[in-house]
């Protein structure tokens, strides 16, 4: 979305990881000029022409064939949701684009059934863009400070970067902010020009030189199990299991944070704090 070749921006961003000696070539004395490895060396490893190679990058061919982006995602040491994205990207740069979903799925009656039958477990329904669907009073009151937002401003992502509770709620926000970033990177990759994902985008770009310097990272991770530690201003250190499923085969996603065993009680007290007033919330930069 920065630039208006993705797949380029991507390989260039990936071959600016890698050293010589990382994809098997020697080493090099001195300092070299460029970071990474050089074009030339990249297309060599991957068994194409250096002129190919940077047409790929600059945008003017668009159609690689399946043999030659796994060929590239040899070479650059791609994992597997790496080689995913890249295959995406191809994708969409030869024209091949997915059916775009509704900008704002609507969430059934049988969803809020179930958001309500998992309390006291704070969970949430999510967009692809980390927009809050629908929730539980717990999972709305897990990101404290999100309730001040109205409705349709309520987003995940954007309240790690933009609102001022984030960065002394979230435990880790580094690392809450980065696999933020490496999950909408991998919903670009299905739809690169999509407005809602686009709108987003450019948002917290002009919002957060922390965003912005995550994204030139180019990282892709979509959403996994994992464990999630807040500072709750109400029940204090918490960590919690996060987990996520994905409604129906769509972009849309179920967001469960059970807790870990020392921690039940603290959940049984958030859901029991819903109904006292609001304590302010410490802010850190």
């Amino acid at each position: 979305m920065a630039s208006s070749h993705p797949l380029g921006a991507f390989l260039r961003a990936r071959r600016a990881r890698l050293q010589p000696q990382d994809i098997g070539l020697p080493g090099t004395i001195g300092r070299r000029r460029t970071a990474g490895l050089r074009r030339e060396e990249l297309a060599a490893v991957a068994g194409m022409s250096v002129d190919y190679y940077i047409r790929l990058e600059q945008g003017r061919e668009r159609n690689p064939s399946p043999a030659v982006i796994a060929a590239l995602a040899q070479a650059l040491r791609l994992d597997t949701d790496e080689r995913h994205h890249l295959h995406r990207l191809a994708d969409h740069a030869a024209g091949r684009r997915a059916q775009r979903p509704p900008p704002r799925p609507a969430v059934n009656t049988s969803t809020m059934a179930l958001l309500d039958r998992l309390r006291p477990w704070p969970a949430l329904v999510l967009a692809r863009t980390g927009d809050v669907l629908a929730c539980n009073p717990e999972g709305l009151a897990l990101y404290a400070g999100l309730d001040e937002w109205p409705e349709q401003r309520r987003s995940i992502i954007r309240y790690i970067f933009t609102h001022p509770a984030a960065r002394s709620v979230l435990a880790d926000w580094q690392w809450s902010a980065a696999t933020s970033v490496a999950n909408l990177r991998h919903w670009t990759g299905t739809d690169p020009d999509a407005p809602d994902l686009r709108r987003i985008h450019h948002e917290l770009a002009a919002a957060s030189a922390d965003f912005r310097q995550l994204w030139e990272r180019q990282d892709v991770r979509p959403r996994r199990t994992a464990n999630k530690a807040f500072h709750h201003p109400r029940v204090g250190d918490i960590v919690l299991t996060h987990q996520t499923w994905h409604l129906d085969d769509s972009a849309t996603r179920l967001s469960l944070y059970q807790p870990e065993p020392a921690h039940t009680d603290q959940v049984a007290l958030l859901a029991h704090t819903l109904h006292t007033p609001r304590q302010p919330y410490p802010t850190r930069e």
